[in-house]
């Protein structure tokens, strides 16, 4: 999957879900990965993730140089809030481009956030990540975590050619050891990692997606 597809590609859509049934766990109890408290949610909703894309997360985190650490920013989204999210940026898409048709609002609103019938995060499989030293440094990824393509004039995407060389080969450091545990990467977001979702299994050619949305229990 060469181009980019975004999540409201009616191909991901069409792919069946076959939920394996797995947990989802509290990555705050494992206690081997740093957490960034910025998207906390009083009921600790952010924290957890399906079993196991936690067992590969702690898999990469061997796969990184010396003295750097994988920064967990957010991971499970209730699906009610996953559609609060998605409405409300997609409002601000219809103001700021009123001529607009529908489609092209949704198409728009899914480079940033994930259509809510779809959604990984809603699954617990989808991840987003940053890099820290060993002292809880937060490395210069060219954009923060979580920056729209608007704001960040498009360095948000993964590839994008208007951040510097350091942050580029942040990037590739980060990639390298997701990829190694088989997650795959949301193009437009360069923090954005999955494993096990419907977007997983069209990067993968897989024939059904694992975990689909579900309420935390």
């Amino acid at each position: 999957m060469h181009e980019i597809v975004l999540m409201s590609d009616p191909r991901i859509a069409a792919i069946p879900v076959v939920d394996c049934g797995e947990a989802l766990v509290d990555v705050r109890i494992e206690g081997s990965i740093a957490i960034d408290p910025r998207r906390a949610d009083h009921s600790g909703a952010f924290a957890h993730l399906r079993d196991g894309v936690l067992t590969r997360l702690l898999k990469a985190q061997r796969f990184l140089p010396e003295g750097v650490r994988l920064l967990f920013i957010e991971g499970y989204r209730p699906p009610a809030l996953q559609r609060e999210y998605f409405e409300r940026y997609a409002g601000e898409l219809r103001l700021a481009n009123p001529d607009w048709p529908p489609a092209r609002v949704r198409e728009a609103a899914s480079r940033y956030v994930s259509p809510p019938e779809i959604a990984p995060p809603s699954a617990g499989a989808a991840v987003d990540l940053t890099l820290v030293t060993a002292d809880g440094r937060e490395l210069d990824m060219g954009t923060h975590v979580n920056a729209n393509p608007e704001e960040s004039h498009g360095a948000c995407y993964t590839d994008a050619d208007n951040v510097d060389s350091e942050a580029r080969a942040y990037r590739r450091i980060l990639s390298d050891a997701l990829t190694a545990v088989g997650l795959v990467n949301y193009p437009t977001e360069w923090w954005h990692w999955s494993f096990g979702d419907r977007y997983w299994a069209l990067a993968t050619e897989a024939d059904h997606a694992v975990y689909g949305p579900r309420e935390l229990p």
